[in-house]
C-alpha cells in the first residue's frame, strides 16, 4: 500500500519510540496518582515529566497547565465547554474542523454568541476580519494552525500580535502541525494549544493534550475520580485534576513523551523540507492535469504537505475507490469533517480527494500517485 492519508493519522508510526514506551509501561504496571506506594508514585512522576515535555515543546509560559485528552477533539471540547460561563462571545473561522464547529454550535444553543470569519481564494484567513468582529466581551479567538482540507498554514502569529491590546485569548488547533511546524506560545501570544499525538508526532491514537497559560481559567466539563480529595463531593479546583477525571491513558502518555523527545526544531524542519520537496512535485503535476482541479498548495512557503483535488466527471468517492482498488493508494475522500471549507470551495456535498504526505513518503510513492491520477483523469475525460 502507498499511504497518502497522513492528515488522518500518520503511518507508519515511530516504532522505536512506541517500543520504548511499551517497555516502560509493562515494567511499571501501576496507575499514576492512584496510590502512595513506590510504583504509583513513580508512574505519577513519569506523567509529570511528560507534562513538562509538552509545555517545553510549545514554549508555554511558566506556570502553564498541560491536561491530557483522548485526542484533539477531546482537548477542544475541554477548551470550548470550559470557556462557557465566563465567555459570551467567541470568534472562529469557517476553515475549522467539526471538532471546533460542533462544540461551538452546541454552546450557541446555550447562549454563547459565535462569529465565524471566512477565508480567501488561496485558503487563508485575514486577521483584519477578526479585528472587525472583536467586541469588548470577546473571550477567545479559535483558529486552526493548518487546514486539514487545504493544508494552508494560517497567520496565527499575526493574530496573536493583534490580540495583545484587546486581551482576547488566542486558542490554536494544532492537529495538523504539532510535530511538523513549531508553535511558540510565548512569542506568538497564544493562550491555549490543542493537539493530538497520532498525526505528525507519529504516536498512537487515543492521546492528545490541551496546553494553556497560567492566567487562563477553564471550568470542568466532565466529573469523576481524580485519585485525590475523594471526600469532596465536587470536582477539585486544582489543575490538572480539575480537567482530568478517571484513570489516565498511561501507555499513550508515555508514548507521547517518547515521540516528543525524538523531535526538535531542527528535525521538524528537516522533515518538513523533505515532505514539501515531494509535495511540490505532486502539486505541480496534478495542477497541470486536464480535468483535475487542485485546491490549496498555492504558496508552498505557507503550506503543509496536504492538498485536495477533484476530477471532472467523477465523484471524490469514485476517484478514491479507483486509487485504492486499482493502484493500492490510500487517500481520504469526502468532506473531511470540515463542511464549511467545502461549502466555501463549492465542493460540497460530495467533497474532494485529499493527498497528505508523511515522513515515510518516498519519491516513488509520489511518482506512482501522479501516474495513477494521470490515468484516472484521462479515462474520466
Amino acid at each position: 500500500m502507498i499511504y497518502l492519508d497522513n492528515a488522518a493519522t500518520s503511518f507508519p508510526k515511530n516504532e522505536v519510540a512506541l517500543r520504548r514506551a511499551m517497555e516502560i509501561y509493562f515494567a511499571l504496571g501501576a496507575s499514576p496518582g492512584r496510590g502512595g506506594y513506590d510504583r504509583a508514585v513513580e508512574a505519577e512522576e513519569m506523567v509529570s515529566a511528560v507534562r513538562r515535555e509538552v509545555a517545553k515543546f510549545f514554549n508555554a509560559p511558566a506556570g502553564s497547565q498541560v491536561c491530557f485528552a483522548a485526542n484533539a477533539t477531546d482537548a477542544l471540547n475541554t477548551l470550548i465547554q470550559g470557556l462557557y460561563g465566563s465567555a459570551t462571545h467567541i470568534i472562529s473561522t469557517s476553515l475549522e474542523h467539526n471538532s471546533v464547529l460542533r462544540p461551538l454550535r452546541h454552546m450557541e444553543r446555550l447562549g454563547l454568541q459565535v462569529d465565524l470569519i471566512g477565508f480567501d481564494e488561496a485558503g487563508y484567513i485575514n486577521p483584519q476580519e477578526i479585528r472587525l468582529k472583536l467586541r469588548p466581551e470577546t473571550k477567545a479567538v479559535i483558529v486552526n494552525h493548518a487546514s486539514n482540507v487545504l493544508g494552508t498554514v494560517q497567520p496565527v502569529a499575526e493574530v496573536g500580535d493583534m490580540l495583545r491590546d484587546h486581551g482576547a485569548a488566542l486558542c490554536v488547533d494544532a492537529s495538523q502541525t504539532a510535530g511538523l511546524i513549531p508553535l511558540d506560545m510565548q512569542k506568538d501570544n497564544i493562550s491555549a494549544v490543542a493537539f493530538t499525538g497520532h498525526k505528525s508526532l507519529r504516536g498512537p491514537t487515543g492521546i492528545g493534550a490541551l496546553v494553556f497559560g497560567p492566567d487562563f481559567e477553564l471550568a470542568p466539563s466532565r466529573f469523576g475520580g481524580t485519585g485525590v480529595d475523594s471526600s469532596n463531593p465536587y470536582q477539585p479546583d486544582e489543575y490538572p485534576m480539575r480537567l482530568e477525571s478517571g484513570t489516565q491513558n498511561m501507555l499513550g502518555i508515555l508514548a507521547l513523551g517518547e515521540c516528543l523527545c525524538d523531535l526538535g526544531v531542527p528535525k521538524m524542519k528537516m522533515i518538513l523540507d523533505n515532505e514539501m520537496h515531494l509535495f511540490k512535485q505532486l502539486y505541480e503535476a496534478l495542477s497541470s492535469l486536464s480535468g483535475v482541479t487542485v485546491y490549496g498548495g498555492h504558496d508552498l512557503r505557507r503550506q503543509v504537505p496536504l492538498l485536495s483535488c477533484s476530477v471532472k466527471g467523477m465523484t471524490a468517492a469514485d476517484v478514491g475507490a479507483v486509487l485504492d482498488g486499482d493502484f493500492d493508494i490510500a487517500v481520504r475522500t469526502g468532506l473531511h469533517c470540515a463542511p464549511l471549507v467545502h461549502k466555501g470551495l463549492g465542493t460540497a456535498p460530495l467533497g474532494t480527494v485529499r493527498f497528505s504526505l508523511g515522513p515515510q513518503t518516498t519519491k516513488e510513492n509520489i511518482t506512482a500517485a501522479i501516474h495513477a491520477m494521470e490515468q484516472i483523469a484521462f479515462l474520466a475525460g
